[in-house]
């Protein structure tokens, strides 16, 4: 071991004995938890893209309304005149 090695040892092994055993942690549980909760948004993220390729986001004009065909500015020429 080199002389860094041992050096960073001493000083670690004193910080090791002062925590606390009585403190609680996540530990291996948590992990576990975070984990399947990463890969479940993960999931839902592929789904999600999956869904939204599938979607036409073009929108065909309904036939018979006046508003589609010159963009709506009959209505709000009519607003402002009145």
């Amino acid at each position: 071991m080199s002389a860094s090695a041992s050096l960073a040892m001493t000083h670690l092994v004193p910080l090791a004995k002062e925590l606390d055993e009585d403190k609680v942690t996540p530990g291996v549980l948590g992990f576990i938890v975070f984990a399947v909760m990463a890969l479940a948004v993960w999931g839902l993220m592929k789904s999600m893209n999956r869904h939204m390729r599938k979607v036409d986001f073009k929108e065909e004009p309904e036939e018979g309304t006046s508003e589609a065909s010159d963009g709506g500015r009959t209505g709000s020429a009519s607003a402002a005149k009145g």
